[in-house]
């Protein structure tokens, strides 16, 4: 087929692969669409966005509006002529300014079985709810969020060991083909969109520092799915004498379960065992407020913890 004209939008790394996969496959991005630069890190450099700086990489050139309304920009856009706006993890909704410029459409791809987990952490929550399987979808974009109706689809497996970062990784390479097979094919009518089922939609909401407080009166298989669906941010933590305490490694421990109150450590032989609403959770590494990251049995030995005291 022929070349696409395409105004990609997009922000963080999961988007990169996706931008990448496109200039490889010789469509025509006609410019690359990112949030404006800002302040990040202890120092509050100021940052370019890993999208903005694929595209640089790849000369192409590079639009970061503050307001999508804004007129110029919106003739701009006009101006580029694209067959399809392609957006990957932009941040924003697009206004129906934006929505109608394109000729073939705005193409979305999401992190996750349309219309399961709609919104703006669905790789997060999948891993927090203890779902066994995720994916990605490519969709049409329509006024809604995540609502349009879905060009493809394609699964993959949550293993146990897998983090946000880890599935956050392996999807966004996964859509990157998927995204490009479905602009393709779609471009020569050779796929339908398929419209959602509303009756089996559920949602993502945005994560906030707040999520990451551990419940200890919730199951161990809970709070260690938790800690690896909020890696690495904004991350489970708790409180020890007052100070909070960063959660970056757990398992759920067998064997030790007793009538402990939940957060009561029960063990410090090798990491910190901490009994839960059912079943006990072993702490494998924690990060002190103000410290560096270190193995939890460091952290016992230094800080003294022993058997009967409780996190809070």
């Amino acid at each position: 087929m022929s070349a696409l004209r395409i105004v990609f939008m997009g922000t963080p790394a999961f988007a990169v692969p996706s931008l990448n996969e496109l200039v490889l496959a010789g469509h025509k991005v006609m410019a690359v669409v990112t949030r404006p630069d800002r302040p990040r890190g202890r120092g509050l450099a100021t940052t370019m966005s890993e999208v903005k700086a694929a595209a640089l990489s790849h000369n192409l050139p590079v639009l970061e509006p503050v307001k999508l309304k804004d007129e110029d920009f919106i003739r701009t856009l006009e101006g580029l002529d694209p067959d399809f706006i392609v957006v990957v993890a932009y941040g924003k909704i697009l206004p129906d300014s934006v929505l109608e410029i394109p000729k073939k459409g705005c193409v979305n791809l999401h992190a996750s079985l349309l219309p399961g987990y709609r919104g703006a952490a669905p790789i997060n929550r999948a891993i927090i709810n203890g779902e066994k399987e995720t994916g990605v979808s490519v969709m049409l974009m329509d006024r809604g969020m995540d609502t349009g109706p879905v060009l493809m689809t394609e699964k993959v497996e949550i293993t146990g060991d897998d983090t946000a970062e880890t599935l956050s990784s392996r999807l966004s390479k996964l859509g990157a083909g998927l995204l490009c097979r479905a602009i393709a094919l779609y471009a020569e009518d050779k796929i339908k969109p398929a419209p959602q089922d509303e009756s089996l939609a559920t949602y993502a909401p945005i994560l906030r520092k707040e999520d990451g407080l551990v419940d200890w009166g919730k199951s161990a298989a809970e709070i260690r799915n938790l800690a690896r669906g909020l890696y690495p941010w904004p991350g489970a933590y708790t409180r020890w004498k007052g100070k909070l305490l960063k959660i970056h490694g757990c398992r759920v421990k067998t064997g030790l379960d007793g009538d402990s109150l939940p957060g009561t450590v029960v063990d410090v032989s090798e990491g910190i065992c901490v009994k839960c609403g059912s079943g006990v959770v072993e702490i494998t590494e924690v990060q002190p407020e103000s410290k560096r990251r270190m193995a939890a049995r460091e952290f016992a030995k230094g800080y003294r913890i022993e058997r009967g005291e409780r996190f809070t």
